[in-house]
């Protein structure tokens, strides 16, 4: 057994390291695309590990590489049936794969068209930034109002991925986000209170909407179908819902297809600035930072300044004091 290991892992290393090495030694700008090729790996595998590891697909996933790793085994020390089963069984793997990860694929693939890109062709969005962070403010302060007279509300707020279908399930109300027109939607009793509202493109875009709800095993069984709800489209898309619960008033966030529960107002601003504003318009902590960096320079130079004064005061000082 220990021998039949022994010449695999030879067999192995000169048809594929050795020679690789050797190829390298005769044509070294290969070295270039090597590292061009290493480079782009890493960091396709870093961000679906960033991506994956707080959500279900990690399980998943760790799955999938256990299989994968029992296959190379069962090859290894010459157990074929164990190892036919498993080949048999990876072979379906990539159709297997589509259908586990629809919903990953499915947003991974519509935000390649959203306008996360577009920063790369110079598009400013300073004001868009700061009307969004604007109606961020709104929205608190509607969230709390609803808080305090329990009063249960759902308001999901589209980003990146365009959720038009969700929007044409309800009433149609393209209105500027007020914060009396969100506590006045959600009035128990009229017409737009029972649904959702969406917000789109810095405005108010429906009201009663409907939302795909998440499975009764993703969320505790004392939440209702507000929070189910949340959880759905969060999973669906990349929007981000708050939650605000008629039993208790308690404010609950969804997003990633994850529930924060019992959110204080302080911690909702920050969630929504930290992902709707700082994480899709990066020139503002770049902005940040050069302030900051040009108030040290401003700092150094003050000192220098005082410094070289407190220096002449001195060699005043000496040279009067040497005259008398």
């Amino acid at each position: 057994m220990e021998k039949n290991i022994g010449k695999i892992f030879n067999t192995f290393y000169e048809q594929n390291i050795l020679n690789y090495i050797q190829t390298m030694q005769q044509y070294p700008v290969k070295l270039i695309s090597l590292i061009l090729d290493l480079s782009i790996v890493i960091f396709l595998a870093y961000n679906l590990i960033k991506i994956t590891k707080y959500s279900r697909a990690w399980q998943l996933l760790k799955g999938i590489a256990f299989l994968i790793v029992a296959q190379w085994l069962s090859k290894l020390l010459n157990l074929t049936i164990l190892n036919y089963i498993l080949s048999a069984f990876m072979n379906w793997g990539v159709i297997l794969l589509i259908i586990i990860f629809q919903p990953e694929i499915r947003r991974a693939l519509e935000q390649l068209g959203t306008n996360k890109y577009t920063r790369f062709f110079g598009i400013d969005n300073k004001d868009i930034a700061t009307k969004t962070k604007e109606d961020i403010y709104k929205i608190v302060i509607a969230v709390s109002e609803l808080a305090k007279s329990n009063t249960g509300a759902l308001i999901v707020i589209e980003r990146d991925i365009k959720i038009k279908d969700i929007i044409s399930t309800g009433i149609l109300v393209d209105s500027e986000i007020s914060p009396q027109l969100l506590v006045n939607i959600f009035v128990p009793n009229t017409p737009l209170h029972d649904g959702a509202v969406v917000i789109s493109n810095n405005k108010i875009a429906a009201a009663a909407c409907m939302l795909p709800l998440a499975s009764s095993t993703d969320i505790a069984k004392e939440l209702g179908t507000r929070h189910r709800a949340a959880i759905g489209i969060s999973k669906e898309s990349d929007s981000i819902a708050i939650v605000v619960s008629e039993e208790t008033g308690k404010v609950s966030v969804a997003k990633d297809g994850t529930l924060i529960a019992d959110v204080r107002e302080d911690a909702l601003k920050k969630i929504l600035i930290s992902n709707i504003v700082t994480k899709r318009f990066p020139e503002n902590r770049q902005r940040k930072n050069n302030n900051r960096i040009s108030n040290i320079k401003m700092m150094f130079k003050d000192r220098k300044k005082n410094k070289s004064k407190e220096l002449k005061k001195g060699n005043i000082a000496e040279e009067n004091n040497q005259k008398n």
